[in-house]
């Protein structure tokens, strides 16, 4: 058996929700090709955005450590006086160990184009712009200025739904597994590669190719999922009236606090337009395989996303939420398949098919896992855990909780932290004492809060404890401290940005 460790491919998708998966159990949502990534291998049920949007929780995933040891607990873009720097990031660690390291796609890190440990990058942030390969590439296959994407006149951040006027093979996923192809054709074959290809899609906007916004446009796909709480949360919260549609608000959703009551008319079609962009993701992710044909056998493969979107479940869109719609992701992971490689590759590790985990995980698992199945030490900076032997089907002691957070955005009563196990959620908000407990496993879609029936004192007590060394005070002992600042950065990690007002 040679050497050489296996080949790794790191699937990151942008603002999918974890059960937009057909092995989820999704009723209409087609995703046969991220499916077998986890029917091969292990799908991670329980699996969280510790802080959900898009900036902070990709510092998590690149450098293994939660929101609180990275320091940036909310939304926010550097710039040159505020750099990210960190002891180590997951490309670096690989790229040391003799792997040829690239990154296409969205890597959404400060200062934009620095690799954090890739050899090279192809970047886009987003659909257009300056300072965008995707742009360039469109513009070098002859599409002009005003055909770019931006010109079906739907805005990055909104629910407006319907097909884009590019064709299918100048679409952003597309040109992430071309780019991919040609990268595979042309890499160094004496060293192991880690290819990052993140997706912009399923963010907004909601404009995936004709056939994939038709395919979800005959279905019937359902309506929000509303909570018997939710009506009172989002109006005591914004003061909007959600007892019938939202009508005159910006598109995308800045005037509103992204809470919102869309008519089931727009909500169709904003719901065709992101399930049909999940849906050419994973099209892709198929040709992709197809021209890996020699190369599958011996690449362990994982599939995550930032965070979600709520889709307006409780009246809410969009991502800075605790709720499920917007925290859980998916998670999945293949192993290197034995017995389908070359003679000479053998004998390599047996791995089970078809593992299913309720153990809590999240993004800063990634890197110790992806680490560890390279053989490549995992740096003590790194707080998350190797998942290696759930995906050997063992039962290792693990995390009572994972706890997740998320600074206030335009508001700070906004502000929250969370504790999910197996089972349970806990959510606080720390700015205004507001706490909800759902029991996952019969009320997966959080429709009942059972924080006015069952007794609160140990959930606060274990979050109080796991808050008890943070310089914000949010606690102390067993006791959770209401109002205490919660910002972007954590005080001595980063510039203290306050709030809009404040």
């Amino acid at each position: 058996m040679p050497d050489q460790p296996p080949n790794i491919l790191l699937l990151v998708t942008e603002t999918q929700r974890g059960d937009c998966l057909g092995l989820d159990g999704h009723p209409v949502l087609q995703t046969p090709n991220m499916d077998l990534i986890g029917g091969a291998g292990t799908h991670f049920r329980r699996a969280y955005a510790e802080v959900p949007s898009c900036i902070p929780a990709r510092h998590v995933l690149m450098s293994g450590q939660a929101p609180a040891d990275v320091g940036m607990v909310g939304f926010h873009y550097r710039d040159h006086k505020s750099p990210w720097d960190p002891p180590a990031t997951l490309a670096g660690e690989l790229r040391d160990a003799g792997y040829e390291t690239r990154l296409i796609g969205k890597l959404h890190l400060q200062p934009q184009r620095r690799r954090y440990g890739f050899d090279a990058i192809e970047l886009a942030d987003g659909m257009g712009g300056t300072n965008n390969d995707y742009v360039d590439w469109l513009q070098d296959r002859g599409v002009p200025k005003d055909q770019l994407p931006a010109a079906n006149g739907v805005g990055n951040n909104g629910w407006v739904g319907r097909p884009t006027h590019l064709p299918e093979h100048l679409t952003y996923s597309a040109w992430v597994v071309t780019r991919a192809i040609e990268f595979l054709e042309k890499r160094d074959p004496s060293a192991p590669f880690f290819l990052n290809l993140s997706f912009f899609p399923a963010h907004a906007p909601m404009t995936p190719s004709q056939m994939f916004f038709d395919r979800y446009d005959r279905l019937d796909l359902g309506d929000p999922e509303i909570g018997r709480w939710a009506a009172d949360f989002a109006a005591n919260e914004i003061g909007l009236p959600l007892e019938r549609p939202s009508r005159g608000l910006d598109p995308d959703g800045w005037d509103y606090g992204r809470r919102i009551n869309l008519d089931p008319l727009t909500m169709h079609f904003c719901r065709s337009g992101y399930f049909g962009l999940i849906n050419e993701i994973d099209a892709q992710i198929g040709r992709l395989y197809h021209s890996m044909r020699g190369l599958l056998d011996n690449t362990i493969i994982m599939l995550v996303s930032d965070h979600g979107e709520m889709l307006g479940d409780h009246y809410c869109w969009a991502k800075p939420y605790p709720f499920e719609g917007a925290a859980r992701v998916p998670f999945l992971i293949r192993p290197p398949r034995p017995g389908l490689v070359p003679p000479a590759h053998e004998p390599l590790q047996q791995y089970p098919r078809g593992v299913v985990c309720d153990a809590p995980v999240g993004l800063q698992d990634v890197m110790p896992t992806l680490l560890d199945a390279a053989g490549v030490p995992i740096p003590k900076s790194c707080t998350g855990r190797t998942l290696m032997p759930f995906v050997r089907a063992e039962s290792p002691e693990w995390r009572d909780a994972l706890h997740g957070e998320h600074a206030g955005t335009a508001r700070k009563e906004d502000g929250f932290h969370y504790l999910v196990d197996h089972r349970w959620k806990y959510v606080w908000y720390s700015q205004t004492g507001r706490e909800f407990l759902f029991d996952l496993e019969i009320d997966p879609n959080e429709l009942h809060d059972r924080s006015g029936e069952d007794d609160l004192r140990p959930w606060r007590q274990r979050l109080a404890r796991e808050l008890n060394s943070r310089p914000e005070g949010f606690s102390e002992g067993d006791e959770l401290i209401v109002g205490q600042p919660h910002r972007v950065f954590v005080p001595g990690k980063g510039p203290q940005i306050e709030w809009p007002g404040s």
